[in-house]
């Protein structure tokens, strides 16, 4: 269950050290040849996401901040389980943490 925010915009949500700020994208409701599909097989989120925000990254060993390895705007791919939940309106956010983000998806 999303966490109801207090703030009005996604933008003033700054993610800490290493976590990634995602929106995960939103399943079609319609085929290509016009057919409305069933609530039922939209209900699975879809693995990608596009990058909102990034932190400035989490210290090492040495004490060296290690920047996050995705940026803003990028599309990532999500695992299935994990990140928390921001609700901010309709929309739906998540926070991962770097690590957990599978791959950056380049077209």
């Amino acid at each position: 269950m999303a966490a109801q925010a207090t703030f009005k915009s996604i933008k003033a949500v700054i993610p800490l050290l290493d976590r990634v700020l995602v929106q995960r994208f939103k399943p079609e409701t319609k085929t290509a040849s016009g057919i409305f599909l069933p609530s039922s097989s939209t209900t699975t989120p879809l693995p990608e996401a596009t990058v909102i925000a990034v932190g400035p990254g989490a210290p090492n060993k040495e004490g060296n901040v290690v920047p996050t390895q995705v940026k803003a705007g990028d599309r990532v791919l999500l695992p299935g389980w994990g990140g928390n939940s921001i609700k901010v309106g309709d929309e739906e956010y998540y926070l991962f943490k770097d690590a957990e983000i599978l791959a950056k998806i380049q077209e």
